[in-house]
């Protein structure tokens, strides 16, 4: 039984520790997008190359981060998270170092990696070294103190790219690694899954990352009209199609299908898909509007969007606590639709924008709207499944998230008619701007409709969410192993 106590030193150097390696790969998914112009600039880099900067990191975080937990319960989760923090900051340092486009690019796959084997592992630390009478305080903790991080993250990229540059967007992480995993070696206990001595599945794990891959990058080179990006959409949906027939013909699949013969654990997933489309696609124009159009610096970009975290931060474990009353049904509903609204009133910030009259009413409604359904949609995920697979269930929905992110940043300046060089002319970017919300919108819409019509109330007794704050906006609490069951089991 894990035995360490909140109170002891020990106790805070995990937490500590845990808190430091999750705010790294939190940070890197949001802080990016407020460097992107910048970036772009300096690197010479097309709307193209900012969209791999942002999804190649994507790319392999969803890709691999079930097959991280896997790996934290069969060789050890301090020692896979070590594993991870280093490999983050050696890729933030060749981000930082990145002499051209296609390194920085490279890099951030690499960083990913990195994220995938660190992010599980953080919370399942925790998880499996508190004493259990601490556990709940020390998670909440740990979400809280993630929350800041991630509230103050485009403020502090901001800042950054501002002053010393955007490199220090990434050589920030090194420092940080350099503190963490000497902390996790010396004070967080090791711990693992003894009884878990099945193969890993690599081969359904990389042909999810191969499908996500071809499809994105036949959907972020489509204007160029190539035979390369016709065989690249036929591959990736091939891969998508070999990785089905694996995962059911496998006997320890990676992300087993039969998972989903619970109604309301697909229905749920399909409103995740929705959500975090629509999320990911805006936070990543969001931020390029603010900057290319409303002439915001990066500093005033960032924390612009500090409302919708804040939001969350504060209001998400009462979110939570309603939707126990009322049941998951009508949060998961009213939700999508406020942030549809939100992303509406944005068609405010145009040229001269003023942030009080234009920007902050779009943010406080679209905050308000995260906060009505994140709580609500990870309680059903693992509600909707035997206690045993919650983790499992929070792995696959997190995953599919940042897959809905990753698809989202690659169609939708498609889908707006976003050329090349939209980002550096502010007339061309306002008008794919103002075509690409309504799309986001309307994919919220279709989110909320599939959440009226397939989310039902949860049986009694089912497993709870212990992330109850929470300030990701570019994918729900990943839930570990918790009082039962394991992610990954």
């Amino acid at each position: 039984m894990p035995d360490v106590r909140l109170a002891s030193s020990q106790g805070r150097w995990v937490l500590l520790t845990t808190v430091l390696g999750s705010s790294m790969a939190m940070l890197d998914s949001t802080v990016v997008n407020v460097a992107l112009p910048r970036i772009g600039r300096d690197l010479d880099a097309d709307l193209a190359a900012l969209q791999w900067t942002v999804n190649a990191y994507m790319l392999t975080l969803a890709g691999l981060i079930l097959l991280g937990g896997s790996l934290g319960d069969r060789y050890g989760r301090r020692r896979i998270f070590v594993v991870g923090v280093v490999w983050f900051a050696a890729a933030s340092l060749l981000c930082g170092l990145a002499p051209g486009v296609e390194v920085l690019v490279a890099a951030r796959a690499l960083q990913g990696i990195g994220g995938a084997l660190l992010t599980p592992g953080s919370l399942a630390l925790i998880q499996a070294s508190f004493h259990p009478d601490d556990r709940a305080r020390a998670v909440g903790l740990w979400s809280g103190f993630g929350g800041v991080g991630a509230a103050v993250g485009p403020f502090v990229g901001g800042w950054l790219v501002d002053g010393p540059g955007w490199r220090w967007v990434f050589l920030l992480n090194v420092p940080v690694a350099l503190v963490c995993a000497p902390i996790a070696v010396r004070h967080v206990p090791e711990s693992g899954d003894g009884t878990r001595h099945g193969r890993f599945d690599v081969l359904g794990a990389a042909l999810g990352a191969l499908a996500l891959a071809l499809v994105t990058y036949a959907l972020i080179e489509a204007p160029q009209g190539s035979a390369t990006v016709v065989v690249a959409a036929v591959a990736g949906v091939g891969a998508g199609v070999a990785f089905v027939w694996v995962e059911r013909h496998r006997s320890d699949p990676m992300m087993p299908p039969d998972i989903f013969r619970s109604r309301q654990f697909t229905a749920v997933n399909l409103v995740t898909l929705c959500v975090y489309a629509a999320f990911g696609g805006f936070f990543f124009l969001a931020a390029l509007q603010l900057q290319v159009v409303a002439g915001y610096s990066a500093l005033g970009a960032g924390a612009a969007l500090l409302p919708t975290t804040a939001l969350m931060l504060l209001f998400s474990a009462r979110s939570g606590a309603l939707a126990d009353r009322i049941g998951p049904r009508v949060p998961l509903t009213v939700g999508p639709l406020l942030c549809a609204g939100g992303m509406l009133l944005m068609l405010r910030v145009g040229p001269g924008a003023v942030y009080v009259s234009d920007v902050l009413p779009a943010l406080l409604v679209l905050g308000l709207g995260m906060v009505t359904l994140v709580a609500p949609l990870t309680a059903t995920v693992l509600g909707s499944v035997d206690t045993a697979r919650a983790g499992l269930a929070s792995g696959i929905n997190n995953a599919a998230a940042r897959a809905a992110g990753l698809v989202a940043v690659a169609a939708l300046p498609l889908l707006a008619g976003m050329g090349e060089e939209a980002y550096r002319s502010a007339s061309a970017f306002d008008a794919a701007f103002r075509r690409a919300m309504p799309i986001c919108a309307g994919v919220l819409v279709v989110g909320a409709v599939v959440a009226f019509v397939t989310v039902r109330a949860l049986p009694a007794g089912c497993r709870k969410p212990e992330c109850l704050r929470h300030g990701s906006v570019v994918s729900p609490p990943l839930e570990g192993q918790g009082s039962r069951g394991r992610l990954g089991e």
